[in-house]
């Protein structure tokens, strides 16, 4: 794969310099305009040739060619180098955007990002009610698309060391557009609507063997008499959720899970023992998108005006999914006088979710679907089980094995009475916006004055209707057969920044830019979680179907409350240095003050130094447009969360009117430091052949240390782990961006943007005494690890017991692998060898096609459903290894020697009717994990400019229709029925929400959905 690929690119680069260097004596670009100007920290401009330091800009409109995610990070997937966008497949899910890999062992690695120089909030959410997690999905997803001018990422600390601690992972700035000045000043508005059509990318979900039933290994029937004639009949064993039992044979009539329930019309009628002809992979419906915009705009030379309105209403491929969210926003620009200039940013959104869906492996039907299923059962009959009679009429119900519990659900619900019954919804509304004064006391001069506030208000519920599998639920996390679970969480944050900004070039070609301002950021998180409470019978409402909090069976427990407050004041200065436009030197310095570190901690300065010279300036030559060099020192500081310092307590509940408090299991730290990162950068740009070849080239080392982690401390002081100062971890790497333009003419325009990154982490250090570090836990025993002198993510389990030449060894008793007793060998690594993208536009006169391929190269992924639904016998390829007699490929230690494997597996591991499959026990956990290589066609669009010929004399400006496609084809992955990039998103321990180590887990992970679209606008 990677030599076609390397292959592909030399042919299509060699072909196109060849082009461009036959065409460029035809281009007329002058050098001057080749950098621009760009947008960089606080929202200055900035001539891009005099920066130090790395950034990249997407515009707006590449941001949009494609569908709208409804998430705006997702939408930058593969847009800029160095820059992973981790996606979601989850309904309304996260994206994590990571900038030059993992700089912080245990903390947020999450890019801040920035609205007109106004960092906003980007939390990722969690719903819960029990072990359930629900992806929330990321905050930036409230902006709305069509607001965004430009984004410029700020890839390293040089570039983002002005926006303080929340930048030490890279920034996104974006600009919001601003009302156009129309012919005749008069008002434009723009229409713009689109429709969405989706459906499941059947290689990412689960494939059935068709061969063998219901059953953990032994035959799939109980004996019992069904018809009450005295006579035993052939029962399905329903209360298992595995398919390792007898052959199907259609000349077999047995009773199933619909012959036992009086509801149906299959009651006590026997059918032909048969693979189900509808598959869990029949479960999921078609997702539709509708989104509809309005803009309005003026503008002229003093004033300014936009509007914009969207609706955005999707539904998901799970039943029952849906989310509806409307967003406005508004921007005004006024000139007040010839130096005073006053700007107004507001955006509000209204968003209302139902059936999010549940991830990682505790309640989620997936787990189920991928995991514990029988291939007998037909999803269509369940489906018309809960449609006609609206009651949990399970596949996998008790039955004969219980018959003092013959209906309740042994392990799973009806996966349609779940998506009905049993749904999770939220609303959000959520304000952000800023009002801006800028006041030039001259050319040169200028003072700016700003305030910005950005608040959410968001409530969770989650249901369990009276019929449900008793799992745990709620506060007590006792088990309960109903239940309602209910959080408010309230966040804001307030903003206010004061700043002097002074540019100026002299006539000895000399010029002198500074900054020097204050700011100061107040944080308030709220949450309230209240639950109903089981009574002794396990039931958890009184009346079936009012899900509210006062309808709790048993005795609610007190809310849990949550309150925290943060400040941090800082000031910062910036000094800019140019000589004849072709020598810069800059250096800033920031002091920050957190209110999260104890005294005599809180207070910590950090510095930057860069520089950059226009070699271009000094060499004339025809071929040379541009080419700069520049190289930047930084260092960054970072503050910790609410309530490290003192250790707090939780106020269960009251026993005879005496609190009963619990210590929690960690304790904090009261001698807690920020922490540190230095970062050394070095790069290229260069232009070639009048702009039509160009490069960028960036290489850095970043090394944090002093990192703030929960390290395990000895039971016996009461805790299990405490906060320290722990750790150093090393970032290593290399960015390029080529542009080309290979065909240039009157009517045709072919421009080729490639990507390429690569990030090598090191865990240099740990606390005192550890070398390993445990980030998080998947099943069978599977670690997620940060160990010392090796990278980021390590995967932790067991593994084969190799011969010395490699191959697997056999136990000459049992014919089965040979496995290492430790779970500590490393198996994997989470992070990617290296990534990269190719998006192309090419434009003959109306029409513009663009398509956007990106993927990854190495790094690890660990499936838990490919463990599972082994051991479960769901998957073709466990057809190979069931009939009796298996020999498993191998060494076998003979006389002293190895020798090729000839002993079949015993009857205790054989894969037969007599025994399971048993894949956790005969296989290690390095089994499952699999190369996370992939590539994809991320996203192809073609828009037609309609003709002004068809539309002259009216009032309409233009109009334009295009059709588009996200997700269309995997190109190539390794990993079996799942997406590499659809991992694991449901718990703090992995990662929340496609944080730290979602990329690494794979587990009851959506099916990645292909998308098809079109949309029109139009302006007048």
């Amino acid at each position: 794969m990677k030599k076609l690929t390397a292959s592909l690119l030399v042919l299509v680069l060699s072909s196109s310099i060849a082009v461009v260097h036959a065409q460029q004596k035809n281009d007329t670009i002058k050098t001057k305009e080749i950098e621009g100007v760009v947008v960089t920290a606080l929202g200055i401009k900035r001539e891009k040739k005099a920066l130090g330091y790395a950034s990249q800009e997407i515009k707006g409109d590449v941001l949009r060619e494609g569908a709208n995610t409804g998430n705006l990070s997702s939408q930058m997937a593969g847009k800029a180098a160095g820059v992973q966008v981790v996606t979601s497949a989850n309904f309304g899910g996260a994206s994590s955007v990571v900038i030059r890999g993992m700089k912080s062992i245990g903390g947020n690695n999450q890019a801040l990002f920035v609205i007109d120089g106004v960092p906003v909030s980007n939390n990722n959410s969690s719903i819960s009610s029990d072990y359930t997690i629900f992806d929330g999905g990321n905050s930036i997803s409230d902006i709305n698309p069509n607001d965004i001018e430009s984004i410029n990422v700020l890839k390293g600390a040089a570039a983002s060391a002005l926006y303080g601690e929340r930048a030490s992972a890279g920034v996104v700035v974006i600009t919001t557009k601003k009302g156009k000045s129309r012919k005749n000043n008069e008002w434009g508005v723009t229409l713009s609507t689109e429709y969405q059509y989706g459906e499941i990318d059947k290689s990412t979900f689960a494939k059935y063997q068709n061969k063998y039933g219901s059953g953990y290994g032994g035959s799939s029937f109980l004996d019992a008499d069904v018809n009450g004639d005295g006579i035993d009949d052939l029962v399905v064993g329903t209360n298992n959720d595995a398919s390792v039992g007898t052959v199907f044979d259609p000349n077999l009539m047995v009773y199933q899970w619909n012959s036992l329930y009086p509801q149906l019309p299959g009651y006590h009628k026997a059918t032909p023992w048969v693979a189900a002809k509808n598959t869990p992979v029949d479960f999921f419906q078609a997702a539709q998108t509708t989104s509809n915009s309005v803009t309005i705009e003026k503008g002229n030379e003093t004033s300014s005006i936009l509007i914009n309105y969207n609706n955005f209403l999707t539904t998901g491929v799970m039943p029952n999914s849906e989310q509806k969210k409307n967003t406005i926003s508004a921007k005004f620009d006024y000139k007040v006088t010839d130096k005073l200039t006053a700007t107004v940013y507001s955006s509000l959104t209204m968003q209302n979710t139902k059936g999010r869906n549940a991830t990682g492996y505790n309640d989620n039907i997936l787990t189920g679907f991928r995991q514990w299923w029988q291939t007998n059962t037909d999803i269509y009959e369940q489906r018309d089980a809960y449609m006609n009679t609206g009651q949990n009429i399970t596949w996998n119900l008790n039955g004969y094995s219980d018959p003092d519990n013959f209906f309740t659900p042994a392990y799973w619900n009806n996966p349609y009475f779940d998506r009905y019954e049993n749904y999770q919804s939220d609303r959000r509304n959520r304000f952000f916006g800023y009002g801006m004064l800028n006041y030039k006391f001259s050319d040169a001069i200028s003072l700016t004055g700003r305030v910005s506030t950005d608040f959410a208000y968001q409530t969770n519920e989650v249901r369990k209707a009276v019929g449900s599998k008793a799992e745990a639920f709620g506060l007590s996390q006792l088990n309960a057969a109903s239940g309602f679970y209910m959080s408010n969480l309230y966040t804001n944050e307030l903003n206010f920044d004061l700043f002097a900004n002074y540019n100026k070039k002299f006539d000895n070609e000399i010029s002198l830019g500074g900054v020097l301002g204050t700011s100061i950021r107040r944080n308030v998180i709220e949450t309230i979680d209240a639950s109903t409470e089981p009574d002794q019978s396990g039931e958890g409402l009184i009346v079936p179907g009012l899900y509210a909090i006062r309808n709790s069976a048993g005795q609610v427990l007190p809310a849990q409350e949550y309150r925290a407050t943060s400040t941090l004041p800082r000031g910062y200065a910036q000094v800019s240095l140019g000589y004849k436009d072709t020598y810069f030197l800059e250096g800033t310095g920031s002091l920050d003050l957190s209110s999260n570190l104890p005294d005599g901690e809180n207070l910590y300065f950090y510095p930057s130094v860069s520089a950059s010279v226009v070699l271009s300036n000094l060499i004339n030559q025809n071929w040379l447009s541009f080419w700069k060099i520049r190289g930047n020192w930084a260092q960054v500081g970072k503050t910790t969360d609410n309530y490290r310092l003192i250790d707090t307590y939780n106020i269960r509940s009251l026993y005879n009117g005496i609190p009963i408090v619990d210590p929690f299991s960690y304790k904090n730290n009261p001698n807690l430091k920020p922490e540190r990162s230095t970062e050394v950068e070095v790069g290229m740009e260069a232009r070639f052949l009048n702009n039509r070849i160009g490069f960028d080239v960036s290489a850095y080392k970043t090394n944090s240390k002093d990192q703030i982690l929960m390290v395990p401390i000895s039971g016996a002081s009461g805790y299990t782990r405490k906060w320290y100062n722990a750790g150093e971890l090393e970032n290593k790497g290399v960015e390029v961006q080529l542009n080309v333009t290979p065909i240039k003419s009157t009517d045709f325009k072919w421009d080729m943007n490639i990507n390429w990154a690569i990030n090598r982490s090191k865990v240099l250090s740990l606390n005192e005494g550890i070398n390993n570090l445990q980030l998080g836990s998947g099943v069978n025993s599977v670690t997620f690890n940060a160990e010392v002198g090796k990278p980021y993510g390590e995967i932790h389990g067991t593994d084969f017991i190799y011969a010395p030449d490699g191959q697997k060894v056999i136990d000459p008793e049992t014919g089965a692998y040979m496995i290492t007793t430790s779970r500590n060998n490393s198996i994997g690594n989470i992070m990617p060898d290296w990534t990269w993208s190719i998006r192309n536009s090419i434009n003959y006169k109306a029409f513009t096609f663009t398509f956007l391929i990106d993927g990854q190269q190495g790094g690890d992924v660990f499936s838990g459903d490919m463990l599972y639904g082994t051991d479960t016998g769901l998957y073709p390829e466990t057809l190979a290894i069931r009939e009796p007699g298996v020999i498993l490929p191998g060494v076998v230690m003979q006389n002293g020697q190895y020798v090729q494997n000839n002993v079949p597996l015993s009857a205790d591991n054989a894969p037969s009717e007599t025994g399971s499959i048993n894949a956790s026990a005969n296989y290690p956990s390095s089994q499952f994990v699999y190369d996370a290589t992939f590539v994809k066609l991320r996203e192809a669009a073609i828009y037609f400019d309609i003709p002004k010929s068809l539309y002259a004399n009216t009032f309409i400006k233009s109009m334009k229709f295009g059709i588009f496609g996200r997700n269309l084809w995997i190109i190539h992955k390794n990993l079996p029925y799942a997406d590499p990039e659809a991992g694991y998103t449901g718990g703090s321990s992995i990662g929340v929400n496609g944080g730290n180590l979602s990329r690494g887990y794979s587990i009851g992970a959506m099916p990645t959905t292909r998308t098809f679209g079109a949309n029109f606008t139009i302006n007048f």
